[in-house]
């Protein structure tokens, strides 16, 4: 672009101005929302893809508990001559501990997963100090 096109900031009107600061507010706008969409689609397509190998390494793994509780059972019933109503209790019981041990680890690794798209929230920041900057 020649000089004539584009006049220095020393020589733009305030109108000018002021319309140049619009254009780019508008850009850096849209920009900021597409690294948003892009950030949270990310983020949520890892999560997907975690939550389908929890699910299939989950399945595979509870058929191999089942075995192994099945196994315990019998164990104790050979072993300890225990009936077989106190050797699938005492089994369940201990299921069930290491289950809602499981579980409550598993609700904090949710609870620590952020989806704030951070990036975005960061440069949202930025852009706002810019802009005051601008009008200053």
């Amino acid at each position: 672009m020649g000089m004539e096109a584009r006049q220095r900031p020393q020589e733009a009107s305030l109108g000018d101005l002021f319309a140049r600061l619009t254009q780019d507010m508008s850009r850096l706008i849209r920009q900021e929302f597409q690294l948003a969409r892009r950030e949270v689609t990310d983020k949520a397509t890892d999560i997907g893809k975690n939550m389908g190998m929890l699910a299939a390494g989950g399945a595979v793994a509870y058929g191999g508990y089942l075995f192994l509780l099945g196994a315990l059972v019998y164990g104790l019933i050979s072993l300890f001559a225990l009936p077989v109503w106190l050797s699938f209790l005492i089994v369940g019981v201990l299921a069930a501990v290491v289950g809602f041990i499981l579980i409550q680890r598993g609700i904090a690794a949710l609870k620590r997963t952020q989806l704030t798209p951070q990036q975005t929230v960061d440069t949202l920041k930025e852009d706002v100090a810019w802009a005051k900057d601008q009008t200053t």
